[in-house]
């Protein structure tokens, strides 16, 4: 076989892809255009206006969160992270045998000493 006809063969192979993809771009884009011609248009003061939950804002909207926030969300994608790592362990654990059973109980080890650390240091309290 020549590079053209492998070339043609593996353009064919991923044809249904690009036509889907083209498609639902095109979709996108037509819902938006449509829209934006269709919608009705009426600029009226009371719609314009600032709106939070029915009524009128009494304080500056940038207020600040408190650090304690952003760190207990961090934890919970930090340890979020490391429980998905366990589930391809899981999976070829049969094929890696006792090499693998250590390495896995380290990292175990590692996260949990990470979890009293947070624990003990107060980051798992709301309050």
């Amino acid at each position: 076989m020549s590079e053209s006809d492998l070339l043609i063969e593996y353009l064919t192979k991923f044809f249904p892809i690009l036509l889907f993809i083209f498609v639902a771009l095109a979709f996108g884009l037509a819902c938006l255009v449509i829209s934006y011609f269709v919608q009705p248009r009426y600029p009226e003061p009371e719609k314009l206006s600032v709106y939070e939950c029915g009524s009128e804002p009494f304080s500056d909207a940038r207020m600040p969160f408190p650090v304690r926030y952003y760190v207990f969300a961090m934890l919970f994608v930090i340890f979020d992270i490391e429980v998905i790592f366990l589930y391809p362990w899981a999976v070829v654990f049969s094929k890696i045998g006792i090499i693998g059973l250590v390495e896995m109980l380290i990292f175990i080890g590692l996260f949990v000493v990470a979890y009293v650390y947070a624990w003990r240091k107060g980051a798992l309290e709301w309050d």
